[in-house]
């Protein structure tokens, strides 16, 4: 069967959305094709395991989104402090800009729902938090932490930052976001 070239796309795409809007439970692959305008085929041909591997795809995609950002992002300036301001400032920016709609943390929809239903999807997680933390570590590191407490601060950002993203999509406003921005001077002194 060949398939359209940019079935893929789409389909990843729509998968994507709709795992965001949705959850990765009320999504079903009829949806997703009828959303993306791919032939049945196509998912199978690209993803013959189905929506678990699917939605691997997703996950993957989103991490080396955030994390190009992300490594762009702080490396832009030599003050640890205003470098991971800006990336958090970055994301607050992004949120309004596209109206949450295309705003997608993944711990809302890919780590809290499926970690409990699939080990490879849970472990995609998992690797997903741990290269951002890598990312966090090695800045913070560069910058004269010890491995300790760079290590400590990274996942202390990450999860302020993925808290405050459920809580901006769930009020529909960045101020949770803008709110850490402010509190990354105390924690990188």
């Amino acid at each position: 069967m060949a398939a359209k070239p940019e079935s893929y796309e789409n389909i990843v795409q729509t998968a994507s959305k709709l795992f965001f809007h949705q959850g990765y439970h009320a999504t079903g692959l009829n949806q997703i094709l009828a959303e993306s305008g791919s032939p049945k085929g196509s998912l199978y041909y690209y993803f013959p395991r189905g929506k678990e591997e699917l939605a691997l795809e997703c996950i993957r995609r989103g991490n080396e989104f955030i994390k190009q950002k992300l490594k762009q992002t702080l490396d832009e300036n030599d003050n640890p402090v205003l470098a991971i301001q800006n990336f958090i400032r970055n994301t607050a920016e992004e949120a309004d800009r596209t109206g949450f709609n295309d705003f997608m943390p993944i711990g809302f929809w890919a780590a809290a729902e499926t970690s409990c239903i699939s080990e490879s999807l849970r472990h995609a997680c998992v690797n997903t938090f741990a290269d951002w933390q890598r990312i966090y570590m090695e800045r913070l590191q560069k910058s004269g932490w010890t491995e300790e407490k760079a290590h400590s601060l990274a996942v202390l950002i990450i999860s302020m930052l993925e808290g405050a993203l459920i809580l901006a999509v769930t009020q529909q406003s960045s101020a949770p976001i803008y709110n850490i921005v402010d509190y990354i001077p105390q924690l990188v002194k």
